[in-house]
């Protein structure tokens, strides 16, 4: 029999052990599911960049995973933490740019229901607020950044406006705030298949085509089984929007529901991907995980959500 004094000490290195070894295992997070929702890809440098609402973080704020194929992710940590935040909880829908002029990354984000601007040399993070406070102090949320052909910079978001409606307003240059002169209403919900549940427009993004601008946009709440994705056109930024008389073009897909909220971003062959998440299943919600599409843009100005859906996964 050992003595109490080596017992204690075999007691200790084994409880030691044994923390070290769950450390490690929680920074190698295996998952058959990217567990994100809100989700948004950057492609920078020939590699993706995954950031959502949730995700296999420690802390409020963002984890960032990355990828070379789409369909195997690795969780590369925290991107934004509350501490270098102006919010303590609710964060929301991240996106990020790497802006060349000024050699940074801009997350753009929702916390406390307030629209926010953090920045970093690199694109898995640290993201800090250097100066912590909203973009502007009306509650809003689902930002998304459109530069023009011309430079000038866009900030699209959710005002809550008789529902959740989106609006656009023109950025200042240093893109830490908007001109409230320029604000203009975009989309709100009002057709039958965006009523479904609420009246909730929301998640927008803009790209632009052969002259014509296209705001894809989902509706309906999140909770709901027909949230769907549409879009709308303009030729102006601002607007005024014509939504495609065959929306939603993305409504449930291959037994997967709740599905919306994504963005379009280009792969490293120049074509076009859609990330949007979805209900855990057809009877429960959360955790809503992500998913991947074909997304394309035809010659007649048709916009199409297609093809296999790819099912990511963290390594």
């Amino acid at each position: 029999m050992l003595p109490i004094k080596n017992t204690f000490l075999l007691l200790s290195l084994f409880c030691a052990l044994f923390i070290c070894c769950t450390s490690a295992d929680s920074k190698n997070i295996k998952k058959d599911y990217l567990p994100i929702a809100d989700p948004y890809i950057m492609t920078y440098n020939g590699k993706y960049y995954a950031y959502g609402t949730g995700g296999d973080t420690s802390d409020e704020g963002f984890a960032c995973y990355s990828s070379s194929n789409l369909v195997s992710w690795k969780l590369e940590g925290q991107a934004l933490s509350a501490t270098d935040s102006y919010g303590t909880w609710g964060f929301w829908a991240p996106e990020v740019y790497y802006i060349e002029s000024k050699k940074l990354f801009y997350m753009f984000y929702s916390t406390e229901e307030h629209i926010c601007v953090a920045t970093s040399t690199s694109p898995t993070g640290p993201f800090r607020q250097e100066v912590k406070k909203p973009i502007w102090n009306e509650k809003s949320i689902d930002t998304s950044l459109f530069i023009d052909d011309d430079g000038t910079p866009y900030l699209y978001f959710v005002r809550f406006t008789n529902g959740n409606v989106i609006w656009v307003a023109q950025m200042t240059d240093d893109l830490m705030s908007i001109k409230e002169e320029t604000l203009t209403e975009c989309i709100t919900a009002e057709l039958p298949w965006e009523l479904l549940q609420a009246k909730v427009a929301e998640g927008p993004s803009l790209l632009k085509k052969n002259g014509t601008y296209y705001m894809i946009y989902s509706a309906n709440h999140y909770q709901n089984q027909g949230y769907g994705v549409g879009y709308a056109t303009a030729s102006s930024p601002c607007g005024p929007w014509t939504k495609y008389d065959g929306n939603p073009i993305l409504q449930g897909d291959n037994g997967l529901v709740g599905t919306g909220h994504g963005a379009p971003f280009q792969s490293v062959d120049g074509s076009w991907k859609y990330i949007f998440h979805a209900h855990w299943s057809t009877k429960k919600i959360h955790p809503r995980t992500s998913f991947i599409k074909n997304f394309s843009i035809s010659d007649q100005g048709v916009v199409s959500i297609s093809g296999e859906t790819v099912r990511p996964g963290v390594e």
